[in-house]
This record gives C-alpha cells, structure tokens and sequence, in this order.
C-alpha cells in the first residue's frame, strides 16, 4: 500500500522505470565523443509474413511525417531546460516510450554522409519488445518474426508525435526513424543514459538486448542526462522488486508477463458473465441512426449554430499534443480498408483458436483489454456522413479498449488543456492497432475494417457491451469497465473471419451508479442526469444531456474538449500489484462479492470524496498549457480549468431536466443544410419517455413501439454525394498545420 502512495509523488516524467536510481558517469561523454562517426545504417529486411508486412507499412505512414516546418512562431515556455526537458520526456512516456533519456548531438553521432541539420540536442526513445505468444498460439508464427518491427513502428510513432509537438510550439524538430537514419542511435542511447555498450552491441538495465530505438534531433534547449555508470548496484534487486521512488515493480512486471498472451493484464476471466447486459435492450425496437444525427456531425453541419461550427474543427486539436496527433490520425484514415488476398481463409477455421490469436495479437499491439462478439444489426450506422446507406457487411466485431492513461489524468482537471490530447492519444493509438490487425487479417484470406473515431461504420457502445467490457453508466452514453473505469477509448475491428464471441458483464455497476451521483455532481455543465433511468431508442439508460454536454465541449474555452466524467468517477484507479491495498481489495469485492454492494457502496463513495479521489496530482502534470491560435501556440487567452472536486454540492432530482433528441427529431440522414436543434421540443419529449418497467409492461402485453423510435427518414433529393457535405476536421485541417 505504501508503495503506491510513494508513487503518487514520483514525477511523472521520470517514467515506469526508475533509470533515476541508477549511477551515472559523466566521463563517458568523451569516450563517446572521441569514437569514429558509423556510416548510415541500411534499413533493415522487411521481417516475412502478413503482420510484418502491416507493421512495416504503418512504420512508414507515420515516418512520412517525421519532418516539417516549424510554427511561425515560438509558444512561451519557460526558459528553464529542466522544466522544458519534463514537458519533453512526459509526451514521450504519454506516448508510451519505454524509456526517454536526453544529451547533446556531439559531430561524430551523424552518420557518415549523412546531411546535419542544426540541431543541438538529442531526445532518445527506447521500446521495449513486445511478448510472444505461447506455442500452441496461432498468433506466435505472426508474431515472432515480427516482434522487432513492432517496436521499431511504435518507437516511430512516439517519436513523430513527439517532433510535431515540439515543432507546434516553434521549434525545429526532426523525427530520425528506422529506414529514415541519420543519426547514429547506439551513440545517442549510451549519451542519454539508456544503455550500456556490452559485446559489440547495447544492453539496458531492465530490459536487456530487446528494443527499438528512434530519436528526435531538435534545436529546442533542453536539460540532458547523463550516461549510464558501467558498474555499480545491480538495476534488478530486491529495491526494484519492491519499486524503486514508485517506480512500476519489478513483482508487477512478473505478474503481468505470467498471464497467458490472448489476457489482458486485467483479471477479466474473474468476472461474472450473462447472457445479455444488464441493462434492458428492446433488440427490435432499437432504430438504426445515421452519422448524420451524432451531435459532433450536427456540430459541424451547423446545427448547433456557427459558434459550435467553428470550434468541432479545432476542440480536441487546439493544443501542441493533441494538434501533433491529429495529422497522424488523418495519415491512417485511408488504409482502414483494402482488398483481401484470394486464398488462405480456410486455414483458420478454428474459431476458439482464432479468438485467442486475434486477443494476444491486439495486446501485442498494445490493446488493454479486448472482446469479441457478433455484430447485431442496430449497431451499423444506416447512412454514412454524406446520406450515403449502409449495408451491414461483416459477422463479427474485435472490440478493443484504450486506457486514456491514469496519471497524466491524476494531474488534469479532466477539462483542460491535456483532455483533448488524451483522447486523441487513445484514438490514434487504437486506429494503428486496429488497421494493421486489420491488414493482417485481409492477407489472410479474410476481410476486416478497422473502425475507428475518424471514420467508423457502427456505433461502439453496443459493442463493446456485448464484446463484454463493461456496463452502462450513469455517465450516460458510455460503458464502465470494472478494472478502468470509464478510462479508454474504444476502436472496433470488423471482419468475417471464424470467431468465438465473448458474454457480456455483470459487475454490478448498476447498483453502483444508481446509488453514486459523483460523475453528476462533478460535471461542470450539468450534463449527467441526477434521477432514474428511462427508455431511450430501445435502451435502458441515465440518459445525458448530449446536446449540453457537445456544446460545452466543444466551446470549452479553458481547456480542450472534457473528460471531468472519467477524472472524478471513483472507478478511475490502477488496479495491478501496485496499487493501493484498499484499491485492490474493493476491486475484488465489486467483482467477486457483489452482494455486498449494499454495504460497501456507500462506504465507497463517502471515501472516494474523503481520500481526495478526482482531485489534481501536481506531480502529475507534464505539459504546459498551451492554445494553439492562427497556428501558434500561445498561453491560453481565457485560462486554464483548474477545477478540483466539490464533496458538498447536494443535487436535487426534480430541478434537473434532459432534452431527448429521439429518433424522430433526428436530421434527415442526407440533409445537404443546417438542421437547427429544438431544444424545446427536446425538453418537451421528456412526456412521452417510458421508464423500463412500463417498456416491459408494454412488450409483455403486445403493445406497439413508440412513434418516436422511428428514426426521420432521408430527405430525398440534393444530398448523398460528398459535395452536399462539410468537410471534416480530419479532412479539412490544412496540410501546412497538421504536418507539423
């Protein structure tokens, strides 16, 4: 228990590994730099099989965009090199580097022949590789020869990210990747403190010989490390068993590393599993919606009005990070589908073994949890964004969860200026997971798609309830997982091939949410409804204020986007070895003594507000806080969101009202114009709302389904090609901007 406290404090841009605790040897910077420069490095061999071809594609989408120029001009930071390294290192390990250390770029690191840029300093990403698969596991002959290429494509992606946020704020960055060197990386990653010399090649403390290394040469000023001393206490003792300053534990690691590769490092398989959610879901009552009736399309067609309009194409872009993110997201847009080889399906006709291959792949990739399950017919989309229909056309879903990251959310108030960037990450994150499963997959024999926040034909939240990741919520339109909470994005693989679907989950998240009004509380525009829950489309569901909630992230002034929901949630924890005694022993009693809820819940929720549960962790917080206006990042004009939690607000059922937007108040789905929202009419729908007993007493008794499940038909007419429609924040983003 101490040790997670411990780690409350650990500032984060040291990262999982305590490279802090380690000697360093500053005399090793002349050996280093009195060594002969190294020729450029050839690329190295494409590994065989589909995964490698997959991954060596994405490897180099992403290092298309390594270099570009600077923003006009520089964002104000401070001109401290310590706090400007932390900001550096934080979006590296945001990003999930392994390891980022940080030294001078001496004249011999450039390789031979090799064209220098002016660039002073050195930011080093080491990737640790990925598991294998057991024997027996389908998935170990994708993986094996390819466990080399996995690393060298995620170190890219960091590393890309990480140049355009740093060329963002106003100064020069260049990512230098696999099969784009110039850079001698062995030299940099021993000037940085990342490894040793040993045997003509580089060890590191923690994790020996095996990862990935790409740089990001820069001439932003930044404080650098030093390289690692060649003897001293060893890096694996009994300290780093414990966990070292808070460091991620060596016996954490273990735990992990023990568990079969097709599970997640969470104990999913503990926990109890149904035949349907446990929410009431009216399967042939439930309408199928158009792209054109989410309110972030509505947005930006205008019918939110022009203010909203202008800002659904820069809310979530509008800070260096989540601005560096978009371009990549976008690169990937057009390689989520393909065409899918002529032969080789029927060797894969296991289902069972499929799944798990599918499962370990996607965690290989760095899913955090995923599940399978057969795609019922409501959760396609009925039009795409321009009116265009669509047919359903796959059997199965591959719903995979991306942990929005804990402790870059312990140091935000869930609506500032990181919210956006944490979004963003867990989509891009799961859009390169999913398309290159997905390409895989296709060289197989069997058509997939990835679907992702860019572009997806079905609605998630139906699937990643029957994929069994986790129930309804108060929160309203968004699932809670019993290990992360309401934490994660979520991106969906569709595909034909043979697969064994999952059941969906009873945790007892109901109980939990109807007697737990934090997120409620907590919400700063008063968007999460305060009473019951009521029959909305053909489900059971708190329903929110989904027009209040979109405007008031999207017009989010003092931050980007929102994510106050997930912040303050009492199930926002880590749970793993090193959590928190109390953490992991309520965890256990929610998933496996759930008639205890009764007792423990509001206990739970008294001592979530008592401990300071959805507060703000300074030690956390990494970035700085940054607007980014006419391409240039300045300090925020109107602030910064620095919102902590309010235990005492008291709520008042009968005070609050939602505006239902049901099916029939919906836009035509080819509406070429601006359909303007009715929200008085939307508030007046609150009269025709059933609640789940009397939809039961209904269907029981033959009645017919409400007149307002009846989605508004297409206009007809002028709509349906891409001409009718307005363009995308990730279509219309302007290439000079997003390339950075």
């Amino acid at each position: 228990m101490f040790l997670r406290a411990r780690s409350k404090d650990r500032p984060y841009h040291w990262g999982p590994f305590p490279l802090e605790a380690l000697p360093r040897d500053a005399a090793l910077i002349a050996r280093e730099e009195n060594l002969p420069a190294a020729a450029a490095p050839d690329d190295a061999p494409q590994p065989p099989g589909p995964l490698g071809a997959a991954l060596r594609h994405y490897r180099d989408l992403f290092a298309a965009l390594a270099d570009a120029e600077k923003a006009k001009l520089p964002a104000p930071v401070p001109d401290d090199p310590e706090r400007r390294a932390a900001d550096v290192k934080g979006c590296g390990y945001f990003m999930n580097a392994s390891q980022v250390g940080i030294c001078r770029i001496p004249d011999n690191a450039w390789c031979l022949g090799s064209a220098r840029d002016a660039h002073a300093y050195g930011v080093v990403i080491l990737v640790e590789y990925g598991r294998v698969p057991e024997s027996g596991n389908v998935a170990r002959v994708w993986i094996a020869p390819a466990e080399r290429e996995a690393a060298e494509m995620r170190a890219t992606e960091i590393a890309v990210c990480l140049a355009r946020h740093v060329r963002a704020m106003g100064f020069a960055a260049r990512a230098d990747v696999p099969g784009r060197r110039k850079l001698d990386h062995e030299r940099l990653a021993v000037l940085a403190g990342l490894a040793w010399r040993r045997g003509g090649g580089l060890a590191n403390p923690y994790v020996g010989g095996r990862f990935a290394l790409a740089v990001v040469s820069t001439d932003y000023a930044l404080a650098t490390d030093l390289p690692l001393a060649e003897s001293g206490p060893k890096p694996d003792g009994f300290r780093y068993w414990l966990g070292i300053n808070g460091a991620t534990s060596g016996r954490e690691r273990r735990r992990r590393a023990k568990r079969a590769s097709h599970l997640s490092r969470f104990p999913m398989e503990t926990v109890k599993r149904v035949d349907r959610p446990t929410t009431l879901i009216l399967d042939d009552e439930v309408p199928r919606v158009s792209k054109r009736a989410a309110f972030f399309e509505r947005a930006l067609q205008g019918d939110l009005g022009e203010k909203s309009k202008i800002e659904r194409s820069r809310f979530s872009f509008k800070h260096p990070v989540s601005w560096a993110q978009l371009g990549m997201i976008r690169s990937l847009v057009p390689h989520q589908d393909g065409p899918v080889a002529a032969a080789g399906g029927e060797r894969h006709a296991d289902a069972e073994a499929n799944t798990r291959a599918i499962k370990s792949l996607s965690y290989f990739l760095g899913a955090d949890l995923t599940g399978v399950c057969e795609i019922p017919n409501y959760a396609w989309y009925s039009h795409k964004a321009d009116g265009k229909p669509i047919e359903p056309y796959h059997r199965y879903a591959v719903v995979m969860l991306i942990d929005q990251e804990f402790e870059t959310m312990e140091g935000a108030s869930g609506d500032d200026w990181i919210s956006g960037a944490q979004s963003m990450r867990g989509y891009l994150r799961g859009a390169e997971i999913a398309g290159i499963m997905a390409e895989t997959m296709r060289a197989l024999g069997f058509p997939a798609r990835s679907q992702t926040n860019a572009d997806s034909d079905v609605l998630h939240i139906p699937l990643v309830l029957w994929a069994g990741l986790g129930e309804l919520s108060r929160i309203g339109e968004l699932v809670l997982n019993p290990f992360v909470g309401p934490r994660f994005k979520s991106v969906v693989l569709t595909t034909d091939m043979p697969l064994a679907p999952d059941k969906p989950i009873d945790f007892g998240l109901q109980y939990f949410c109807n007697n737990c009004l934090k997120c409620a509380r907590e919400c700063p525009c008063d968007a999460i409804p305060w009473g019951d829950k009521v029959m909305f489309n053909g489900y059971e569901i708190w329903k929110p204020d989904v027009e209040r909630c979109t405007r008031y992230r999207l017009t989010n002034s003092k931050g980007s986007a929102c994510g106050r929901c997930m912040k303050t949630c009492p199930l926002n924890k880590v749970v793993d070895a090193d959590g928190p005694l109390l953490t992991r022993l309520a965890s256990w009693c929610g998933v496996n003594a759930m008639w205890l809820k009764p007792l423990l819940v509001p206990v739970a929720t008294w001592l979530d507000d008592r401990l300071g549960n959805g507060r703000r962790n300074p030690a956390k917080k990494w970035w700085f806080d940054h607007e980014i206006v006419g391409g240039v990042a300045v300090a925020p004009p109107k602030g910064t969101n620095q919102r902590d939690i309010e235990p005492d607000r008291r709520l008042d059922p009968a005070k609050h009202r939602v505006a239902y937007y049901h099916a029939n108040m919906m836009p035509p789905p080819d509406a070429p114009a601006p359909v303007p929202i009715d929200r008085k009419s939307a508030l007046a729908a609150a009269e025709v709302v059933e609640t789940p007993e009397q939809a039961r007493t209904r269907k029981a008794a033959g009645g017919p389904m409400p007149a307002h499940y009846a989605p508004t038909p297409p206009a007809g007419g002028a709509a349906g090609g891409d001409a009718a429609r307005v363009k995308g924040p990730f279509e219309a983003a302007k290439e000079t901007a997003s390339a950075r």
